[in-house]
C-alpha cells in the first residue's frame, strides 16, 4: 500500500540511505510522505464511497445536526452554589405507567463525587455515560483516588470529538452538564456539546428553550448562593422555560451534589416526593385537577341514579 524506497534495488535499504547526501535524504523523505500521505486520502474517499449517507455531508454540518437534535429535547441546567450544585432537569417522556424511581431519562450518576445532566439522543448519553463511569472506575483502581472532575470531562470530550473527524462516523446528538467536586478545585460545573468543546460555568443550560433559560439565569443568579437559594432558582427558571408555570414531580428530574456538616461530600437523586415538596413550597405545584373533575362527575352521576325517596 505505501510506497518503499528505492523499490526494484537489490540492495539493503540501510546500504542505500548511507550512500545519499543530506539534501538528497530530506527530498526523498519528503516524497515518502506525500506518497503515504495520498494514499492516505484516497482509502478514507474509498471508505466514505462505500457509506455515502453519513460521510457525503461536511463534519461541521453533522455536528450542526446534533446540535438542532439538542434543541428540541427538554431543558437541563445546572447551577452553581456555595455549598454545592443543582441540576434540574425537564422530563420528556411522562406517563403515570413509568416506575419514576428507576428509570431516569436526564440525570445520572458518574461516580461517588460526579452527576450529569443530559440533552439529545438519550441512547448516545448512555454510551458516553458507560465510557465515563468506566474511565472513573479503571481511574480509581489505578490511583485508588476519584478522578479529577475536568479530567473525566476532558476524556469524555476527546472521544467525542474523535467522532468528528473520521469519515463514515456521526457526532453523538447530546450535550452534558456536568456536577462534581475535587479536592483540587472544590465544586465544579462544566458544560460540553457534540462538538467535544466543553467550559467550565457558574450557571449553564441545554435543550429546548435555552435562550430563555439563560437569559433568567443571568439576571437573577447571585454568586453568593446556598443550596437552597439555588435550588429554588432552578425550579423557578424551568416554570418560567416550559410549557405549564405549575410543575410536578412526573415532569421534572432533580439532583444536589453538597457536603455533609462532618465534610463527606455526597450526590442526591431526588425521589418524587422530595421533588413534590420543592415546589408545594415555592408555589409552584400542579394541582391534581383530575381527580378533582372524576370526583365532581362521579357524584353528578351517583344524584341522576339515586331513586326517588
Amino acid at each position: 500500500m505505501y510506497s518503499r524506497p528505492f523499490a526494484g534495488n537489490t540492495r539493503s535499504s540501510r546500504e542505500l540511505w548511507g550512500e545519499l547526501d543530506a539534501p538528497t535524504l530530506c527530498l526523498e523523505l519528503e516524497r515518502q510522505v506525500v506518497n503515504e500521505t495520498t494514499n492516505d486520502i484516497t482509502d478514507c474517499r474509498h471508505t466514505a464511497n462505500l457509506h455515502p449517507s453519513t460521510s457525503s455531508r461536511p463534519t461541521y454540518a453533522k455536528v450542526e445536526y446534533a446540535l438542532e437534535a439538542i434543541s428540541h429535547a427538554g431543558t437541563a441546567l445546572g447551577i452553581l452554589a456555595n455549598d454545592g450544585i443543582v441540576l434540574a432537569a425537564e422530563r420528556k417522556v411522562t406517563s403515570k405507567l413509568l416506575e419514576q424511581d428507576t428509570s431516569a431519562e436526564k440525570l445520572y450518576t458518574l461516580n461517588d463525587n460526579m452527576i450529569c445532566a443530559v440533552a439529545g439522543m438519550t441512547a448516545d448519553a448512555n454510551i458516553l455515560i458507560n465510557y465515563a463511569r468506566q474511565a472513573a472506575q479503571r481511574y480509581l483502581l489505578t490511583y485508588n483516588a476519584d478522578i479529577p472532575c475536568e479530567q473525566l470531562v476532558r476524556r469524555l470530550c476527546d472521544l467525542k470529538q474523535g467522532y468528528t473527524q473520521h469519515g463514515g462516523l456521526r457526532p453523538f446528538g447530546v450535550s452534558f452538564i456536568y456536577a462534581g467536586w475535587d479536592p483540587q478545585r472544590q465544586f465544579q460545573l462544566y458544560q460540553s456539546n457534540p462538538s467535544g468543546n466543553y467550559g467550565g460555568w457558574k450557571a449553564t443550560s441545554v435543550g429546548a428553550n435555552n435562550a430563555s433559560a439563560q437569559s433568567l439565569l443571568k439576571q437573577d443568579y447571585d454568586e453568593n448562593c446556598n443550596l437552597k437559594q439555588a435550588c429554588e432558582l432552578a425550579v423557578r427558571t424551568l416554570s418560567k422555560t416550559m410549557d405549564s408555570t405549575k410543575l410536578s414531580s412526573e415532569k421534572i428530574e432533580f439532583a444536589t451534589v453538597g457536603k455533609t456538616p462532618n465534610g463527606t461530600i455526597y450526590h442526591h437523586l431526588w425521589g418524587a416526593d422530595e421533588i413534590e415538596a420543592l415546589l408545594k413550597e415555592h408555589g409552584l405545584a400542579k394541582e391534581n385537577t383530575e381527580e378533582t373533575t372524576e370526583q365532581a362527575m362521579g357524584s353528578a352521576g351517583y344524584a341522576e341514579n339515586r331513586p326517588e325517596s
